[in-house]
């Protein structure tokens, strides 16, 4: 996870290319000129309700802004298929508005690239933005600048906040790049209140991280990884949640685009450059399993919570393929700060393949119960619907 503030020249290419009406709720809104967005123009600021119809494909030509009041409905069965423009071609739900993208286990819902060779990156993946609180210094405001546009502010105090509805959905070739401070990534969810449903997704063949959450409270249930090329789950910011059976795995020769994957990462504020703030990181995961599946893959860390961070993480299950490797197994140090004493984590390690259950970095208070075994405790048949073949 980085989180850093675009360049100049960036900044100045948004504002050139915005065509933008002002929110009442942020200063000022994100955009292009792509006109009025449609169903078949799948790009500008989208500022009144629109459907996109079941069992028709859709193509998303730019960056989609949902604004502050309007609702984008994607009924089950239709395919969104983004043209390669990597950093160009993303949807980001702002403050006040939402997305409404309910597939079912028979007509789920994609979301993929249009190249006839899709590759992680080709486009930049879907950005919701709510109103939830976020860490922050005493007495400021819980706003925060979008990673990717910071001229749209995402935060508040709304803690139960309802962006939408993400549930039977699959994210392919997502990740896009900006530099190595700044990026999209598959599922990225900004101060996403409670009010909001994410269930039942899969996260495939990224380019950075599959989904990090940015502060809020919104909890998620059911979510498979495949192939992120950076961290599988990442928690920054503030997130205060509940995830419900975290599933990732990294198939055989798939490579990093960083130095440090891991299968969770988890920091109490944002990058470890706030230590004092108040309202950090404090969540739980019930059920998560890491699989490091491949000859010659290595990740940083199976598990990471450090930086002020707070976890409750019960149900964890790591894994090694032949010849992969993990650097740590569980580590709760860090240059700029240890997870909290509250922190505990309950894993079982599967030892074959030479995986090392006590290679952890605990920290001062903190707890790590650490077993050998080979079951993990979630049921991979809970992702039967995606057609992922275990």
């Amino acid at each position: 996870m980085k989180k850093n503030l675009l360049s100049s020249l960036a900044i100045i290419m948004t504002l050139i290319f915005s065509s933008c009406t002002l929110d009442n709720d942020d200063n000022n809104g994100g955009g292009n000129n792509g006109g009025t967005p449609t169903a078949q123009n799948l790009s500008g600021n989208l500022t009144t309700n629109l459907t996109l119809q079941s069992g028709l494909d859709y193509t998303l030509t730019g960056a989609l802004f949902v604004k502050s009041g309007a609702i984008l409905t994607i009924e089950p069965g239709v395919i969104v298929k983004a043209l390669a423009g990597g950093t160009d071609v993303y949807i980001l739900v702002e403050r006040g508005g939402k997305i409404i993208a309910d597939g079912t286990a028979v007509n789920p819902i994609k979301f993929t690239s249009s190249a006839s060779r899709p590759k992680p990156g080709d486009w930049g993946g879907i950005i919701i933005n709510g109103k939830a609180p976020i860490s922050r210094q005493s007495g400021s405001q819980s706003n925060a600048a979008t990673e990717v546009n910071n001229t749209i502010l995402f935060g508040g105090d709304n803690a139960s906040d309802n962006s939408g509805v993400m549930n039977y959905v699959i994210l392919e070739y997502t990740g896009a790049r900006i530099d190595d401070e700044a990026e999209h990534n598959g599922l990225t969810l900004n101060g996403v209140g409670s009010g909001t449903t994410i269930s039942n997704l899969a996260i495939l063949n990224g380019d950075d991280d599959a989904i990090e959450f940015f502060g809020g409270t919104v909890n998620a249930s059911n979510i498979l990884v495949v192939n992120a090329k950076d961290d599988m789950f990442d928690f920054s910011q503030g997130y205060t949640g509940t995830c419900t059976n975290l599933y990732g795995v990294r198939e055989s020769g798939y490579s990093a685009v960083t130095s440090d994957p891991r299968g969770i990462e988890a920091d109490g504020n944002l990058d470890g450059n706030s230590p004092t703030d108040i309202n950090q990181s404090a969540f739980t995961v019930n059920g998560l399993t890491i699989i490091n599946n491949g000859n010659g893959v290595q990740m940083s860390d199976a598990i990471k919570v450090r930086r002020g961070a707070t976890a409750t993480i019960t149900g964890a299950y790591v894994a090694l393929g032949a010849g992969a490797t993990y650097s740590d197994f569980v580590d709760l140090e860090d240059s700029k700060g240890n997870a909290t004493a509250n922190t505990t984590i309950t894993v079982v390690g599967n030892s074959a393949n030479g995986l090392d259950i006590t290679d952890n970095k605990n920290a001062p208070g903190a707890t790590i119960n650490t077993s050998n075994g080979t079951t993990s405790s979630v049921n991979n048949s809970i992702f039967s619907w995606t057609g992922y073949k275990f």
